[in-house]
């Protein structure tokens, strides 16, 4: 994951105290050192350190765009001016955080020395006329634990827009005839959100495929790592070709610049290369780069998200929404033929056969329990939304490939929302509740966020501080 940088940009308003609003902004600098935050601060450009000027403004952006900030922090170290923090965002375009430090007691004249919170009411709504997204954070004191989980929702939420935002996909093979359900629109995914694609025909794949077997060496690499990491139940021929598949899914997503692939696994990609993809893909999955099945590109931009929003701490992985559970009435399997990496698995995982096909390659294990955030974008008609919601792994049936049964808050509820669209069946996963990351980077990505555990109030208290 590449380091979030936010441009540090501390605001004052001349008529009320500078020097506390100094004072504030130099406690904000250091409490930001403290949590581990990169930032690029103004102290060399304005001379308080604060802006307020015109002039300190321009210079400021120059600056900002010379060190490529993901974000922008304004804290409102007295009442601030807030047609300077309007501008300046307008012409970042990257997302924004208000805040400012709670004021003080006024003293035993009356007098109040900063006003905090009144300029952040003015801030919001000059960006608003600007029509500037930002995310807000409530007034409260650097102490308290909402400000250090409100940086780190923040920096989360620069990571999904960065991401999403130079998004450029590996298209390995057209869909599969059948899937009509994972049909895209390439034109309008560039023209709305600069989400570019790669298509890679499958006689180029098995070229590089056969280069990585002629050079040898990375190859020979993964075929030791999964001996090491996998119960291996497949010829060694078979073995060779999931290492080689590997190595050059990874070789073309480096030449054409791609944070993510999107292969055709069935049916022609198995007899041209005599395996399953699958195994591969759970290889890659577990390094960070997610590929998706089914040349289903709208997975791939969700695994994007999804693994942007968790800020390297925890693997996706692909899913289909299959059957419901035989006994739990909110509860539904998940499973695919065998992409996932295995960090999410409960036990050590078997590369062998699938439930469905006759060639090899697909990797066996249910997943890990616990709670989760599944997510799905998905549009049609013009229109992109992202459906998120939050489950948690629970015992079920035995089924083949990589699996999970998850219960949710109301199956019905959600079922109806992936019957009546834009979804489809499928899904991605991940291990943690990166729900109000998600929702909140919708708002500076374009796309409509879309609950199905229908708690948008719930969300929003959690971004702007409440417990």
């Amino acid at each position: 994951m590449d380091q979030i940088t936010l441009g540090y940009a501390p605001t004052r308003r001349s008529i009320f105290s500078a020097p506390d609003a100094v004072k504030y902004a130099d406690l904000t600098r250091r409490k930001l050192e403290e949590l581990g935050v990169s930032f690029v601060d103004i102290d060399d450009i304005a001379e308080d350190g604060l802006l307020h000027d015109e002039a300190d403004r321009i210079r400021i952006a120059e600056k900002f765009k010379q060190e490529r900030v993901d974000g922008l922090f304004f804290p409102h170290t007295n009442f601030g001016t807030e047609y300077e923090v309007a501008r300046l965002a307008k012409e970042m375009g990257v997302p924004v955080l208000l805040w400012g430090p709670r004021d003080e007691r006024p003293d035993e004249n009356g007098i109040r020395l900063r006003d905090s919170q009144c300029g952040l009411f003015a801030t919001g709504k000059v960006l608003r006329r600007f029509r500037v997204p930002f995310t807000y954070l409530c007034n409260c004191r650097l102490e308290d634990a909402e400000f250090a989980r409100g940086i780190r929702n923040f920096l989360a939420v620069c990571n999904v827009v960065k991401a999403f935002r130079k998004t450029r996909i590996l298209q390995i093979g057209p869909r599969p005839y059948d899937f009509w359900s994972t049909m895209c629109n390439e034109g309008e995914l560039l023209e709305k959100y600069n989400i570019q694609l790669a298509p890679v025909p499958l006689p180029e794949l098995v070229a590089e495929m056969e280069q990585a077997k002629r050079d040898g060496t990375k190859t020979a690499e993964v075929i030791a790592y999964c001996r090491e990491n996998f119960d291996i139940a497949v010829g060694e021929e078979e073995l060779t070709n999931i290492a080689a598949l590997k190595v050059a899914v990874r070789a073309l997503a480096d030449r054409y610049g791609c944070n993510a692939a999107a292969i055709q696994c069935w049916n022609a990609l198995q007899s041209e290369i005599g395996i399953m993809p699958c195994a591969a893909n759970s290889l890659l999955n577990e390094e960070g780069f997610p590929v998706v099945c089914e040349t289903d590109i709208h997975g791939a931009v969700t695994a994007v998200l999804c693994e942007a929003a968790g800020m390297g701490e925890a693997r996706s992985f692909f899913a289909d929404w299959t059957v419901r559970h035989p006994d739990n009435e909110n509860g539904e399997l998940l499973q695919h033929c065998g992409p996932w990496p295995i960090s999410c698995a409960s036990h050590r995982p078997t590369i062998g056969y699938p439930l469905a096909f006759d060639y090899p390659g697909a990797v066996e294990a249910e997943a890990r329990h616990g709670e989760m955030t599944l997510c799905r974008f998905d549009g049609d008609n013009g229109e992109y939304s992202l459906l998120l919601g939050r489950a948690k792994g629970v015992e079920g049936p035995y089924t083949k490939g990589t699996y999970v049964w998850v219960e949710v808050e109301n199956l019905k509820r959600l079922e109806a929302k992936l019957v009546e669209g834009p979804y489809i069946h499928h899904c991605v996963g991940i291990h943690r509740d990166v729900v109000p990351v998600l929702y909140e980077a919708c708002k500076y990505i374009g796309v409509t966020p879309d609950l199905y555990d229908n708690n948008e109030e719930e969300i929003k208290a959690f971004i702007r501080g409440e417990d």
